[in-house]
């Protein structure tokens, strides 16, 4: 039985082993030479890649146990940011924040750097207080800021690379409800107040069609309590899938679909429990490279990329996405030298990515980015050693944990061996 990732450009021949208990799990580490854990597939990197054995987390047991000042849950690792967050609902507590799908393992989203929108809000991994690690020796280790300190610094964005996590203590908060509301802007008029909106609501993005001068704003505030209405959006998903495989076809018809698209009206709001609003749903297939640009040159480098595609009319069928994410002190985190501007670029599945991402890479790299882990990159061992200083006490820590390299798969091996 063969492995694929959730946009299938990824596969792998690997055995997959789905343990029902710690024990098994324990047992399945000592016995193998190399071995990956992989939740939903969402990593467009080849992290979870491996031709030996393969484990997935879904049945393993476990159960969400709330610590009695209610600050922190610890949560079974493998458990999906969906199911932690409705039974977090369930006793009057939330996530901080949240990207913007949720089948992802909580372990996954940690160890890569996921994160949502908000300027004062970091990644998932600033959630996380703690670990139960199974090691490459088959043996339990907790980490947490004062035991196994240095571990656990590593293991706050861990790719994977320190062992199996199969709970998490998790930094919580009271429930709360958000009010979504999606309206059509200009371009020019978002890069000048964008700094302004991200001050005036709690979570603001917006997403820019490249050959469009206009974009779709997206903010999220604090609401009253209310159970969630039906969504109303007016752009709706069959019509962007035609265009998609339109363009598919005949790609030079890209620009024009995007801007007769775009030309219709866009709107939608939603009010409800936060953890129901946070996400929305991705059924159409895409590749995705994301760049965390400092965030003062956030809005210049993206408009940068966007004026090569136009130059070159190049045909970027989907829209780049535009965020913010506050600093943290990760060491492996591409928000630890400063508060970041996430930009998003994805390709229709179905379309040539390679190319426009490679050149598209460029372009971040030269003001400064850093690719988020999960994300399309072409990084070299060189490149994280420049781009985090960090990284040879991260690849120490890594060593002492796994002396084998147990956790390690060729991309990893070609990052951090």
């Amino acid at each position: 039985m063969s492995w694929s990732n959730w946009s299938g450009s990824v596969t792998a021949a690997g055995q997959i082993a789905r343990p029902h208990s710690e024990d098994e799990l324990a047992m399945l580490i000592r016995g193998a030479t190399k071995l990956r854990v992989t939740g939903a597939g969402h990593s467009f990197m080849p992290l979870c890649e491996s031709d030996e054995l393969i484990v997935n987390l879904d049945d393993l047991a476990g159960e969400m146990h709330v610590a009695a000042d209610r600050q922190t849950a610890r949560i079974p690792a493998g458990w999906s940011i969906r199911r932690l967050t409705a039974a977090l609902w369930d006793e009057g507590l939330a996530l901080a924040n949240q990207g913007d799908v949720n089948p992802q393992s909580l372990a996954g989203a940690m160890a890569t750097g996921t994160h949502g929108t908000g300027v004062d809000l970091g990644s998932l991994a600033t959630f996380a207080r703690g670990f139960r690690l199974i090691g490459a020796d088959g043996e339990v280790h907790w980490c947490d800021a004062t035991t196994n300190a240095e571990l656990y610094q590593a293991q706050r964005l861990s790719l994977g690379l320190f062992g199996v996590a199969t709970e998490i203590d998790v930094a919580v908060v009271p429930a709360f409800h958000l009010a979504e509301r999606i309206k059509k802007r200009r371009w020019a008029e978002i890069r000048e107040r964008y700094d302004e909106l991200t001050q005036q609501h709690r979570h603001v993005e917006f997403w820019f069609f490249p050959h469009s001068d206009d974009v779709i704003l997206k903010t999220l505030d604090l609401c009253d309590p209310c159970d969630p209405p039906p969504t109303t959006t007016d752009m709706e998903e069959a019509s962007f899938r035609r265009i998609l495989n339109i363009s598919a076809l005949l790609p030079f018809l890209t620009p024009s679909l995007q801007r007769l698209m775009m030309k219709s009206g866009i709107s939608g709001r939603r009010r409800g429990p936060a953890h129901s609003i946070f996400p929305s749903d991705r059924t159409v297939r895409f590749e995705e490279m994301e760049y965390e640009m400092p965030r003062a040159v956030g809005l210049d480098t993206l408009a940068e990329v966007v004026g090569w595609i136009r130059r070159k009319r190049l045909p970027v069928t989907f829209p780049f996405e535009f965020r913010t994410v506050a600093a943290d002190d990760i060491w492996m985190s591409p928000m630890n030298a400063g508060p970041v501007a996430a930009i998003s670029m994805h390709q229709y599945a179905k379309m040539p990515w390679r190319n426009l991402f490679a050149e598209a890479e460029t372009i971040f790299r030269t003001h400064g980015g850093r690719p988020h882990w999960a994300k399309r990159h072409t990084l070299t061992r060189a490149d994280v050693a420049a781009l985090y200083p960090m990284a040879g006490r991260y690849n120490a820590v890594r060593r002492a944990a796994d002396p084998g390299g147990k956790f390690l798969n060729p991309h990893l091996e070609s990052l951090f061996a």
